[in-house]
């Protein structure tokens, strides 16, 4: 079983990232589990959401507490929140970011991937300057530094389940997967 947890802030499409990355995984053949968690319920607070994907039907009705990768769409939350809580070793951190993997010294212990899913987001018109929705170009870095689902399963999904923009959504994945950055 490989399990995923986002990371994110209400109003960024966090649990609409989970959902959408679900259906990718789901058209490529596996069992998934998507839902979130919410605190506090109001745009802004952070949120989580979390993916369990399998190869066979999944009977576990838990959180995700070791999460083989994160995803974090608001790099700000590194600050406020133990993203890392939980992570398995090796496992990956996809963290919407102008900076480079090698500027996160703060996790030595996993892999860290960057990805400017912020200006992605902004110039394909997908929010605004000051709440981009980065949902849609996390999940293309995701695929391609994980490569555990193909990009174009990712965006079949977007086109069929984005609730808006779809041209724009997919254009913002496939940007993002092909400006991810991997470190070392």
């Amino acid at each position: 079983m490989i399990e995923i947890r986002f990371h994110g802030r209400g109003g960024q499409g966090a649990v609409v990232a989970s959902k959408l990355l679900a259906s990718a995984f789901f058209k490529e053949g596996r069992f998934v589990q998507s839902f979130p968690a919410f605190g506090v319920e109001r745009r802004g607070a952070p949120v989580m959401a979390f993916l369990r994907i399998d190869d066979s039907p999944i009977q576990l009705r838990t959180r995700v507490y070791n999460p083989d990768h994160i995803v974090v769409l608001d790099p700000t939350l590194i600050e406020v929140v133990d993203v890392t809580s939980g992570l398995k070793a090796e496992g990956w951190i996809i963290l919407n970011s102008d900076r480079r993997p090698e500027d996160f010294k703060n996790f030595p212990s996993f892999r860290v991937a960057t990805v400017d899913a912020s200006r992605i987001a902004v110039e394909n018109d997908l929010g605004s300057r000051t709440e981009p929705i980065v949902n849609t170009a996390i999940l293309g870095a995701f695929s391609r530094v994980t490569a555990l689902v193909g990009i174009e399963a990712v965006i079949r999904s977007i086109e069929e389940a984005a609730p808006a923009r779809k041209e724009s959504n997919t254009r913002a994945a496939f940007e993002a997967y092909e400006k991810a950055i991997l470190s070392g």
